[in-house]
């Protein structure tokens, strides 16, 4: 795995929200006394919610002085897992799937598209609408290829389907996750091939 550092551009103070405040509480008294350092991975990723989708430094002290840990073992796990971003993403985070199945069923494609309309790997487009980057299995294989754009998967994609959903999220307008070529969820393309009669036997088979 590559080295993952912190972004040269920080803000000066992070400090969850109320409301977020709160929830955090809610998660570290979950865990019995002594224990709380194990809150750590859903308060960084409450925090990273909160920051526009990436996790400051100050929000990496933040979350380890509220658990009694030591700095650097919150550092250490904010860097390991990528799940968390270390530098600003988009409004719109594209995470492409690069692995094996998707691969070869044209990733390739789509990470051109994504540098056509969004520019290189992991920079942020000057609107700050878009950013994107290449990430291992998302563990959608059936439905390759496929992006994971913030929360939702895009699947059974192609450059014209990525495009399309590109265009859209940037004039804001709706859009729909999930297989982009009309199939449903991980049916055969060309429809069932098998259980076709619900709720009957099927027919054709010997007792």
């Amino acid at each position: 795995m590559s080295v993952r550092r912190l972004d040269p551009n920080q803000p000066a103070s992070f400090a969850f929200t109320a409301e977020n405040l709160d929830w955090a509480k809610k998660q570290i008294a979950k865990y019995p006394q002594g224990k709380q350092a194990s809150a750590i991975i859903p308060l960084f990723w409450r925090a990273q919610e909160q920051h526009d989708g990436w996790l400051p430094e100050p929000a990496i002290r933040y979350v380890a002085e509220m658990l009694g840990m030591d700095y650097i073992r919150a550092l250490e796990v904010a860097t390991f897992y990528t799940m968390f971003n270390l530098s600003p993403v988009g409004e719109h985070f594209v995470q492409l799937c690069g692995t094996t199945p998707c691969w070869l069923r044209g990733a390739d494609e789509l990470k051109e598209v994504c540098r056509k309309h969004i520019g290189p790997e992991k920079t942020v487009t000057a609107d700050g609408k878009f950013s994107w980057m290449e990430v291992e299995c998302l563990g959608a294989c059936v439905n390759a290829p496929m992006v994971q754009i913030n929360a939702d998967f895009f699947e059974d994609l192609d450059a014209a389907s990525l495009e399309r959903v590109l265009t859209d999220l940037r004039a804001g307008r709706e859009v729909k996750p999930g297989p982009q070529n009309e199939r449903h969820a991980s049916e055969p393309i060309g429809g069932l091939t098998s259980l076709t009669n619900v709720g009957q036997p099927e027919t054709g088979g010997s007792n």
